[in-house]
């Protein structure tokens, strides 16, 4: 069956940029002064006034809308559930910082009342996130080692270990939220984008590896001091292995056990989660379990296992930063900033998408800022999220913030009255928690085989970032990783993939420019600046000769003539226009030629660039630009460019590339336009009595950007 087509026809006339603006007014745009912003930007009234407010505290907006009926008992349940979760994680992700447990708890609360107020986030748990715990117990390990003393900081006198780490801890932290406020106040939030989806997850398995080797001590219940700095994994490796003989049998059994039952049961929450009004919350029960039997059999004294112990009970008084820690902990607290606002960025983004509402990148670091300030001034340490205990308070009802705000209540519960209870608590049962929350972070090493098939620079990007963390710590492994994809990300702009359609996939810059030049000889079939140079050379010649010969020579009869003189031009003269104006004859350069004579044919007589989607020109690029348009001019190609962004055209103005040469009747508002302006042009050129014209297509992709160029032949 064949279907009928409403067909239209255009017409009009061909319009070049110069009688399209001649025929239509132009609408400029009105651009604002420095001061014109400023003042602008100082200017108050009461709609940008509640704007603000609004923006600064996301609460008011949703608590707006909160249908109490229909979120609250979802809210109230998804709290539970997150609670629990949450304070088995801070638990364990203390040990991570080399802290005692009961200051995961503090983790679990401080942090989440800030946030209520200030984050936009409806979904994310605040809290401890395993990786930001690993690198905050990298610098506590560095200036309070578990053997040796301490680094010389004032404050530290009077403090026992574990004081000193938590005030190392904490003052990391409040630098961390420092960080963190200081973007969201100037407006940075777009830092995030330079963290690619794979180098985060390359970072993250690293990280990975660094959580697990770092809590086999406490699965094997053995004393490994911590280390820090590069190949640290590797000595504590070592470590191990010389006292791998000293293994607690009753810590790795129970440790074991705990794995493999609480993996079980996680498959299962994922296999029925449609089913399940709420996840099993197996970490708590087997928690619960462990606590019951170690205290009943009194592993502690009877297996020597290591428990949790004395728990602060309460909240202790705030603390100010230790500026000495903060001088020493700079290079480490800036990345410890950039990963936790990036993680809880990218998993705050996948929930709005999921339920239809918007975030703001800036407000989400002044949250996160505040909320590590806050909480670093009660002894709590770095916060962000950790999307196994976010997709609980998700999948569990949560609608709101409120169900974050229950989970905080019920760390403080545990903390103020039921604290007691988790100090027989063996440390084994928690390093095995953490382990068997590692799978998903440890199963992205399979993304290595699918990288290496579909994008092989990024795999390189993945390996080099994963590599250099493990090996040389997650700092200075993320600055590695960063280098090298800022680096592949310049070869890729700068690099030029020529395929049968030439594609760049990236701006035309300083840095691919020579390139671009060399791809567009290729595809034309000769260099025209070699062409004018040799028809320069052989232009000389004729023009000595025939003022030595007073014989009436013509186009045949001027071939002798070349066998006797020499040539002794200078390369300045060679790139100078061809000039033709003193010939006695018409000058036919692909006419046929003595043979001593080498002047290459050249049957393109126009050449079209598309720039419709090219998008950015800097200077070198403008200037390189303009030197290849006169190349082809001075040898009689006509070069045209269609479909300039008025930005572009705009910046060619002000940068003076029209001249003489370059004139803005070059430019036409679209492809079809110039067509017709070249095939108008050169109706008169015929083959057997009809005009013949060949198209070569020479595709340009840029990123963001792309040209295209259209060279036009008679044959």
């Amino acid at each position: 069956m064949v279907t009928l087509r409403n067909r239209y026809e255009v017409v009009r006339p061909v319009y070049s940029e110069d009688s399209f603006a001649a025929d239509h007014e132009k609408v400029c745009r009105r651009r604002k002064t420095i001061l014109q912003h400023i003042k602008e930007y100082l200017t108050c009234d009461s709609k940008r006034a509640t704007n603000a407010v609004l923006s600064l505290l996301p609460i008011i907006g949703w608590m707006r809308i909160y249908r109490v009926r229909e979120w609250l008992l979802g809210d109230v349940v998804s709290g539970i559930s997150t609670g629990m979760v949450a304070i088995m994680q801070g638990l364990a992700f203390s040990l991570l910082a080399s802290l005692p447990p009961s200051y995961g708890l503090y983790t679990a609360f401080f942090p989440m009342l800030t946030y209520f107020f200030l984050g936009t986030s409806r979904h994310i748990s605040v809290g401890s996130f395993p990786v930001l715990s690993l690198m905050v117990g990298a610098v506590v390990t560095r200036l309070v080692p578990e053997q040796g003393a301490p680094a010389n900081i004032t404050g530290f006198e009077g403090l026992t270990q574990d004081q000193q780490r938590v005030l190392v801890a904490s003052s990391v932290t409040f630098l961390m939220g420092v960080f963190q406020l200081a973007m969201g106040i100037m407006q940075v939030g777009f830092v995030v984008m330079y963290l690619s989806d794979t180098l985060v997850s390359g970072f993250t398995t690293a990280a990975a590896v660094h959580i697990l080797v770092s809590q086999l001590k406490f699965v094997l219940g053995l004393s490994v001091p911590g280390i820090n700095g590069p190949l640290s994994i590797i000595y504590t490796l070592e470590k191990i292995f010389v006292q791998i003989t000293s293994t607690n049998i009753c810590d790795l059994v129970m440790s074991i056990l705990i794995m493999i039952v609480v993996f079980i049961v996680k498959e299962l929450n994922n296999i029925y989660k449609a089913k399940l009004p709420v996840p099993i919350p197996i970490e708590v029960i087997m928690t619960i379990i462990a606590c019951g039997v170690s205290y009943g059999f009194n592993f502690e004294e009877r297996f020597d296992v290591g428990i949790v112990g004395k728990m602060v009970s309460g909240y202790e008084t705030p603390i100010a930063p230790n500026m000495q820690v903060i001088q020493n902990s700079a290079v480490e607290a800036f990345p410890i900033a950039i990963v936790g606002f990036a993680v809880a960025f990218s998993v705050a983004k996948v929930y709005s998408i999921k339920h239809d509402y918007t975030i703001d990148g800036n407000q989400e670091l002044i949250a996160f800022g505040v909320s590590n300030i806050f909480g670093a001034s009660f002894r709590s340490f770095a916060a962000s999220t950790a999307l196994s205990r976010t997709a609980v308070q998700e999948s569990s009802g949560g609608k709101t913030q409120i169900a974050g705000l229950i989970s905080a209540m019920m760390a403080m519960i545990v903390t103020v009255a039921l604290g007691f209870l988790l100090e027989p608590l063996p440390k084994s049962v928690l390093g095995a928690l953490v382990i068997v929350n590692l799978k998903g972070m440890l199963m992205q090493f399979s993304e290595i085989l699918y990288l290496w098939r579909k994008d092989k620079p990024d795999c390189v990007v993945w390996v080099v970032t994963c590599l250099g963390a493990i090996l040389l710590g997650l700092d200075i492994g993320l600055a590695v990783g960063l280098g090298v994809e800022l680096l592949t990300e310049k070869v890729n702009k700068s690099w030029i993939y020529c395929i049968k359609i030439f594609r760049i996939p990236s701006p035309i810059f300083f840095a691919n420019i020579e390139f671009f030049k060399d791809k567009l000889v290729e595809a034309v079939g000769f260099n025209p600046l070699r062409v004018l140079r040799k028809r320069n050379k052989a232009l000389r010649k004729i023009k000595k000769l025939l003022k030595k010969s007073n014989d009436d020579t013509t186009e045949k009869g001027f071939r002798d003539l070349f066998s006797q003189t020499t040539d002794d031009m200078n390369m300045e003269e060679l790139d100078l226009p061809t000039d033709l104006k003193d010939l006695p004859f018409r000058m036919d350069w692909n006419a046929e030629l003595p043979p001593n004579i080498s002047v290459p044919r050249v049957d393109l007589h126009s050449l079209i660039l598309d720039f419709s989607a090219v998008s950015f020109l800097d200077i070198s690029a403008l200037k390189g630009l303009k030197m290849t348009l006169k190349e082809f001019i001075h040898i009689d190609v006509d070069v045209y460019i269609v479909s300039c962004d008025a930005y572009i055209l705009e910046k060619l103005h002000s940068c003076m590339f029209f001249d003489d040469e370059i004139l803005t009747s070059m430019f036409f508002p679209t492809l079809h336009d110039a067509m017709l302006h070249v095939l108008d042009k050169h109706k008169d050129k015929k083959s057997n009595g009809r005009v013949v014209s060949k198209t070569i297509y020479i595709s340009f992709f840029l990123y963001w950007a792309s040209a295209w160029m259209l060279c036009i032949k008679n044959i």
